[in-house]
């Protein structure tokens, strides 16, 4: 199972420049596995200490908030994409 994921500039330096790496996995959760396997040190940057996405990223499959399914739990599917948003805020 293969599905695209789009890595956002500041984290493009663990995925060798790369905008758009594939993975596999069946939920999130083994996604950010998958991406931690082939991109040493990525997971720290996504993830707490507890393994749940960091509070200023988002995660998109098909442009769904993952907040919105079941969390890493959520299902993803051969041609998935995923989309890994970091927050904006400002004033």
């Amino acid at each position: 199972m293969s599905v695209k994921v789009l890595i956002p500039t500041p984290l493009q330096k663990f995925t060798q420049n790369q905008a758009a790496i594939e993975c596999s996995g069946s939920n999130i959760a083994e996604l950010i596995d998958a991406l931690e396997a082939a991109c040493p040190g990525i997971k720290e940057r996504l993830c707490d200490e507890k393994g749940q996405p960091r509070r200023f990223l988002n995660f998109y499959v098909n442009s769904e908030d993952i907040r919105f399914l079941e969390g890493t739990k959520t299902a993803i599917n051969d041609g998935d994409e995923v989309s890994i948003v970091p927050a904006v805020a400002g004033g």
